[in-house]
């Protein structure tokens, strides 16, 4: 069976995580225990020398990154990638938007404003980040105004990938009520068969430390 380092924090882990379940492959959690230093390890390097989960080991074969995680999923099952040309180079231009500009904003500020003991937290930068959010969030709410999913008529990888984030509770500057289309989007995506908060899709969250 398949195994994803990973740990419940991680949005970019969620996205392998629940691609994996929702492409029907079978996989089991191994923790990270990220908030310990265990990706600076050199145990851990040798498994990704960029020192960052989700890694993916099947066999002899490693996988890093959620979007080529992501993408092999798709390869092997031929689920969530689009049914057309032109819906496959869709998907890839939102996954390509989301990592650059989304998950990327997202994932650090709601790292900064959480995660970081408060006098540690750069309070010049998180409402740099926020107000950079904020613009991704506008495109995202605009996209899905006349849609139900990222691509085509139905769930991608696109998706997973851009709704990563969006489902955390802990306050990083997105309201789900401020932005209609997305919450329907996101409750969308949380009927789907198999769907699992990432914190009950993989080991470890908060409370764990408190």
């Amino acid at each position: 069976m398949m195994k994803l380092y990973c740990f419940g924090e991680s949005g970019n882990a969620y996205k392998a995580a629940l691609t994996l379940t929702l492409a029907g492959l079978d996989w089991q959690p191994v923790f990270v225990d990220f908030f310990n230093g265990e990706t600076r390890t050199p145990e851990f390097r040798k498994l990704n020398e960029m020192g960052e989960v989700p890694v993916l080991v099947d066999g002899d074969r490693i996988l890093t990154q959620s979007g080529v995680i992501q993408f092999d999923a798709v390869e092997r099952t031929g689920k969530l990638g689009g049914t057309t040309a032109a819906d496959k180079a869709e998907v890839l231009r939102w996954i390509l938007w989301d990592n650059h500009k989304l998950s990327s904003q997202a994932g650090t500020v709601r790292f900064l404003s959480n995660f970081l003991p408060a006098d540690k937290r750069p309070d010049a930068v998180i409402p740099f980040l926020q107000a950079r959010l904020m613009a991704a969030l506008k495109v995202l709410e605009t996209h899905l105004t006349t849609r139900d999913w990222m691509v085509g008529d139905s769930v991608t990888i696109a998706d997973i990938s851009c709704c990563s984030y969006l489902f955390y509770p802990e306050p990083f500057g997105f309201t789900r009520a401020d932005w209609p289309h997305i919450t329907r989007w996101l409750a969308r995506i949380a009927a789907l068969p198999g769907w699992k908060h990432p914190y009950d899709m993989m080991p470890g969250n908060p409370a764990d430390r408190a």
